[in-house]
């Protein structure tokens, strides 16, 4: 069993700047931090910021084996332009074996617990990996991205994962906020994005979606709302 930290949650003024709570978040979490980067437009923002206010944060991303080609490209691009090196995490082998041997290549499209069941395996439990000995791990999410987020605080005590400290800096951010840094700063962006993909993940999981719906209506298609999530952001 994970031994739970207690770390002090810093107070920040309610006009506070993404650099601002990237910066209180790394501090009070006196240890440490990393940015779990899916190569989303938000978390090459969060690269970009970093470097840029001399944060000392470093980068993992989970290769679930089943990730676009552009979302390779992307972390190409960004250890190029950063140079900053990227700690990959892979699921266990064995057990991605024996899920597909059981259950097929489609299995997450049969039912929700299924579906969860491949999470699990791709991406919770190389998290667990990934956040081991850290002090605190930094996220892209927004608020606006889905229900299933309404309720986070731009840092938190992850309780989940050992009581570490959660920083999502972007989370009151808006879609226009998003683009308007990235285009301003030229940052890499997954070509996905301008081909109606706004959220990417797995390749068999993400669809393109049309104009006017949910920015998440493409993750995970043929379930409710309120399912959309993968277990990597539990409460």
């Amino acid at each position: 069993m994970t031994a739970t930290i207690q770390k002090t949650i810093p107070k920040l003024p309610h006009d506070a700047t993404p650099q601002d709570i990237l910066r209180a978040g790394v501090s009070a979490a006196e240890g440490s931090v990393k940015l779990a980067c899916s190569f989303s437009v938000e978390d090459v923002i969060i690269i970009d910021m970093a470097k840029e206010l001399g944060c000392p944060i470093g980068i993992f991303a989970l290769d679930t084996g089943r990730l676009h080609e552009e979302t390779y490209e992307v972390a190409d691009a960004i250890t190029e332009r950063y140079r900053i090196p990227i700690d990959w995490y892979f699921p266990r082998h064995e057990t991605v074996e024996k899920l597909e041997r059981d259950k097929g290549l489609f299995s997450f499209r049969e039912s929700l617990d299924n579906r969860h069941e491949c999470c699990h395996i791709r991406k919770v439990e190389p998290l667990g990996r990934a956040l081991k000995g850290l002090a605190g791990w930094i996220t892209g999410l927004r608020r606006e991205q889905s229900v299933t987020r309404t309720g986070l605080a731009p840092i938190e005590s992850d309780e989940a994962n050992g009581g570490i400290l959660k920083i999502n800096p972007l989370l009151e951010w808006s879609e226009e906020q998003v683009w308007e840094y990235a285009e301003k700063r030229r940052v890499p962006v997954n070509r996905l994005h301008k081909q109606g993909y706004p959220s990417i993940g797995c390749a068999p999981c993400t669809r393109p979606v049309a104009p006017g719906e949910h920015p998440r209506a493409g993750r995970w298609w043929w379930e409710n709302p309120e399912h959309k999530e993968c277990g990597l952001h539990r409460r």
